[in-house]
């Protein structure tokens, strides 16, 4: 089964040289199937630290209540009402400007949480610790001129739903 998965290229070369050339053996090892190029790494390995030994406990990080279940539950409950305060503008046929309002804010506190989220998931604190600060100081900007904008687009011009209610007859 495994000569199957071999290229026939390979198995010409294999049956060329004689069986005990050390090479071939250890170029036949890193040859997989269905590769054709050679593996190349887009971004350099983060720096590899390793501490303490086999035989440590794991560290445990502190506790902390905004990285648990209440911030869970916040997501949550934020996630939650979004939908209310996107069919509500609609189904009542009123635009109130304090109901748009609260749904920007509540979509930018939705994207914020979220990408917050991505953040501490995937950029460790103690492998890049400067590059997850710029990415949370990125990120507070980034809310920062989405909040602005929104206001903006709220306050001189028509609007979020009524934007939403001219695109869907157009």
């Amino acid at each position: 089964m495994a000569s199957i998965a071999r290229s026939s290229l390979l198995r010409q070369v294999a049956a060329a040289r004689p069986a005990s050339s050390p090479s071939l053996i250890a170029n036949a090892a890193r040859a997989a199937a269905f590769h054709t190029t050679a593996k190349r790494s887009l971004l350099p390995p983060l720096p590899q630290k390793i501490e303490g030994t086999v035989n440590d406990a794991a560290r445990v990080p502190p506790p902390s209540p905004s990285h648990g279940s209440y911030h869970w539950t916040f997501d949550r409950l934020v996630a939650a009402s979004l939908v209310p305060l996107t069919v509500a503008p609609f189904a009542a046929g009123s635009l109130n400007p304090t109901l748009d309002a609260l749904l920007c804010a509540t979509i930018l506190i939705h994207s914020h949480t979220g990408f917050q989220n991505i953040i501490v998931d995937y950029v460790p604190q103690y492998r890049t610790p400067r590059a997850r600060k710029a990415l949370i100081w990125g990120l507070n900007a980034a809310t920062a001129i989405v909040g602005l904008a929104l206001y903006e687009f709220e306050t001189n011009d028509v609007g979020v739903t009524e934007a939403i209610k001219r695109v869907w007859k157009a």
